[in-house]
């Protein structure tokens, strides 16, 4: 019996019509994206909120010469792992686009996507599967960076994340996959950004929480009055919440209140670190998948306590600090300086002597190399969305006999994973896939590389 037709935005946020450009398709599989991927005569069609399996009749949103996109419009068959996106805003918000599929298909999906990336660009697949890294699917976001506009013509003053396909700001009353002290906040944040002086240039408000506290840093581009300051004051003491001021880049950032505010920190527990940081650092959205994933990480690369490791895009010490509590020696470069200050610092409160940092583009290959003195036995790739393709040819002999390449983009793993097996012989011993952004079509990963 063919399953009825579904028509219900408590399925996907508001369907909408489909005028007169629609049409029915079957949809095949999950793209890198969150769209389903249908073919419809001869040409692949991306589908806005359709899953594996399902039926529908979608609306065209534009057609190219080797595609299409379209939105769903209704449900003809709907898959049994569809479920009912638990925010209210889901399907406006561009913030989550997985809310409709069930947890563990989620991570599910991102493996298969892994392993197309790296089939498709690496030309190779690992020779054994991780088990994939997973933490809560709500409430797990302790950075984040919130929009704020002042809209008349759309009932005043807004605060959250873009619309989808939209430059418009959704105007969250809530946000279940932010911490939920902050979550909570946002209708009385909207309130109170309203209701200052230079409400209609506070375009961003910056989101931190630790273990031990929360921070927000509200970005002026006029300056404020002292009953701004005061609203400002009086919702922090209100909430304990702290609160910072950025007028201009993120080093001039002020402190309103407390006056004397508790550093954040996170603790990996495991390695008995502590990990410090300013309201604007960055540092790993999710605590309970970075927690699993830097354990994951230190028993791949087997260190029996007199090996050196190299850990590139080292950020504030993250993978540094609890490297260094196995290995002999561990030595960080980043970019960054500000976050190097901040690795150097964490290494002396933690008492750590044996690790190292150092500032260093990482992002070109010209340009000197900052560890020709470091015997590396053992890397760590942590790098961005660009991947790290030119440290990597920076390497120099002897290589190290392990990597493990930490990544926050399928796609630049493979490249790099190409290079690293069919270049430098190394083999790609194992992969998984990490959900630090559950919800979202995001897919984080791990791969160990061994060398022969």
């Amino acid at each position: 019996m063919a399953t009825p037709a579904i028509k219900s935005s408590r399925l996907h946020g508001n369907l909408p019509s489909a005028g007169g450009d629609g049409a029915t398709a079957t949809v095949k599989s999950l793209g890198y994206d969150g769209r389903g991927v249908a073919r419809l005569d001869g040409k692949t069609v991306f589908i806005e909120g359709a899953l594996p399996g399902e039926r529908v009749l979608f609306r065209y949103l534009s057609r190219h010469k080797n595609f299409d996109s379209g939105e769903l419009v209704e449900l003809l068959e709907a898959s049994p792992n569809r479920v009912t996106p638990p925010c209210p805003h889901f399907g406006t918000c561009g913030g989550c686009d997985l809310q409709h599929l069930h947890p563990e298909v989620q991570i599910q999906a991102k493996q298969r996507i892994l392993a197309e990336q790296f089939a498709h660009i690496g030309k190779v697949q690992p020779e054994s599967w991780l088990e994939s890294i997973t933490g809560p699917a709500l409430g797990y976001r302790r950075r984040a960076r919130l929009g704020a506009r002042l809209v008349p013509e759309r009932g005043g003053m807004h605060i959250g994340f873009r619309e989808r396909r939209k430059s418009f700001l959704a105007n969250l009353d809530t946000c279940l996959v932010l911490e939920p002290k902050i979550a909570g906040l946002l209708p009385e944040l909207r309130t109170l950004v309203g209701g200052l002086s230079c409400a209609h240039r506070i375009p961003q408000i910056e989101v931190a929480s630790g273990d031990n506290a929360s921070a927000l840093v509200f970005r002026h581009l006029l300056p404020l009055v002292a009953r701004d300051e005061e609203l400002l004051r009086d919702f922090g003491k209100r909430h304990d919440i702290q609160i910072h001021l950025q007028a201009h880049a993120p080093d001039s950032i002020v402190t309103l209140w407390p006056d004397e505010p508790e550093e954040l920190y996170y603790r990996l527990s495991e390695f008995n670190v502590e990990i410090r940081f300013r309201p604007t650092d960055f540092v790993q959205i999710n605590s309970a998948v970075n927690q699993k994933m830097v354990s994951q990480a230190v028993r791949l690369l087997e260190l029996k306590g007199d090996e050196q490791v190299l850990d590139l895009f080292c950020g504030l010490g993250n993978f540094t600090l609890p490297l260094a509590r196995h290995a002999g020696r561990v030595l960080g470069v980043e970019a960054d300086t500000a976050l190097i200050e901040g690795a150097r610092r964490n290494a002396r409160l933690n008492d750590i002597a044996n690790a190292e940092f150092r500032v260093a583009n990482l992002y070109h290959e010209g340009g000197p190399t900052p560890w020709t003195d470091f015997r590396t036995d053992r890397l760590l790739l942590d790098p961005p969305r660009g991947g790290a393709i030119a440290a990597i040819k920076r390497l120099i002999e002897p290589l190290p006999s392990r990597i493990v390449y930490v990544s926050c983009h399928p796609a630049t793993l493979a490249r790099d994973c190409e290079y690293l097996v069919h270049a430098l012989g190394y083999r790609l011993a194992a992969a998984g896939a990490m959900d630090m952004f559950p919800q979202t079509s995001h897919v984080e990963s791990m791969a160990l590389f061994v060398r022969p």
